[in-house]
């Protein structure tokens, strides 16, 4: 081989090496690109789900801030529900004993009020019935007096009778000191004649009549009694009859035991 085929051949070779070079070189430009391009795009999506787990992040310490709020206040509820219960069941508590010592208070006053009526019965045995009556209701004791077993027709005089009635009955209140004592007057609905000027007069004078004996002849402690007169406006039987005006004409003594300890339970 000679010399100037030897060289062409050493160009040939070069420059085909030389076009192969620059061919990788293209292609491995050409890949780098492709990598840079893949390597933003993975870029973009790694900052995406990071954003996004961030966010979910975020959303997890709200709803677990919520969660701690929501069981404090359940806890906070849970503390005044049981305070509620404990605040309702000691009111509750102390209404029952309250009901229970007036239930016993009325019991009391109902066996107070049994026992002054059977004394009163004893005191006062030996009386006709149509004279002179005893009952209990509202709490008290009712002594009914008959016209004709204390006064003259139309007077406010206590006859004798009447006054031995008396002096028995202010022998039970005596020893009975915390008794109050109310003393009624009653007419029937025929207009008064004569001394006193209508029939609240003659009622409220046979009443004060009472009074004046029970404190002056008896000792009856002034303190406890009261006189009223009610004429003809409280009747017990009808006016249009003799037997029913009869019944009407009457002096009430109204005898109560002691009620100051249910008052006070009353009011608290």
């Amino acid at each position: 081989m000679n010399r100037k085929v030897f060289c062409s051949l050493i160009i040939i070779i070069i420059v085909a090496t030389s076009c192969v070079a620059k061919r990788k070189l293209i292609d491995a430009q050409m890949q780098y690109r492709t990598l840079q391009s893949d390597s933003a795009l993975m870029a973009s999506k790694i900052a995406d789900q990071q954003s996004a787990i961030n966010k979910l992040q975020s959303d997890v310490n709200k709803l677990q801030s919520d969660v701690n709020a929501l069981n404090q206040q359940n806890t906070q509820l849970s503390t005044d529900a049981s305070n509620k219960v404990n605040s309702l069941q000691q009111n509750l508590q102390t209404q029952q004993k309250r009901l229970q010592d007036l239930q016993n208070l009325l019991d009391q006053q109902r066996k107070a009020t049994t026992d002054l009526k059977n004394k009163m019965i004893s005191a006062l045995t030996g009386f006709s019935n149509s004279d002179l009556t005893i009952t209990q209701k509202n709490g008290k004791v009712y002594v009914s007096l008959s016209e004709k077993f204390l006064f003259p027709s139309g007077s406010a005089v206590v006859n004798d009778s009447g006054k031995i009635a008396l002096s028995k009955l202010a022998a039970v209140l005596i020893s009975n000191p915390d008794i109050g004592v109310d003393i009624e007057g009653h007419t029937d609905s025929i207009p008064i004649r004569g001394k006193f000027e209508d029939n609240w007069a003659l009622s409220t004078a046979r009443a004060a009549s009472v009074v004046r004996i029970l404190v002056n002849n008896y000792k009856v402690d002034p303190t406890k009694v009261i006189a009223s007169g009610h004429a003809w406006f409280d009747p017990v039987d009808v006016n249009s009859t003799p037997e029913g005006r009869a019944r009407n004409r009457r002096t009430e003594i109204i005898l109560t035991p002691k009620l100051d300890e249910i008052y006070k339970l009353l009011e608290q």
